[in-house]
C-alpha cells in the first residue's frame, strides 16, 4: 500500500473543462479501446509529447548540420 501512496504522492492533478461533444468522443475511444478515460487521454498526451520531443530533436540536429552538408540540403533545386 505505500508503494502506490508513494507514486500518487509523485503526481500532479490536471483538470480541464472539455465540450460535452468532445468529451463523449473521447469516452466512446477510450470504451472501443477497453481502457478507461484517464488511461486514453495520457496515452493520447504521451503521444503528442513524444511526437513533440522528435521534432524538436530533428530539428536541434539540422541546426547543428556541417556547413557542407546544409548546402547540400538547402537549395534551389531542392526547394523546387
Amino acid at each position: 500500500m505505500n508503494s502506490k501512496k508513494n507514486t500518487v504522492q509523485n503526481r500532479t492533478r490536471l483538470s480541464i473543462d472539455v465540450d460535452p461533444k468532445e468529451h463523449q468522443k473521447i469516452k466512446l475511444f477510450a470504451t472501443l479501446q477497453g481502457i478507461s478515460i484517464k488511461d486514453y487521454v495520457l496515452a493520447c498526451i504521451r503521444e503528442r509529447l513524444g511526437k513533440e520531443s522528435e521534432g524538436k530533436q530533428l530539428l536541434a540536429m539540422t541546426n547543428q548540420l556541417t556547413p557542407a552538408l546544409k548546402e547540400l540540403w538547402d537549395n534551389d533545386k531542392d526547394e523546387a
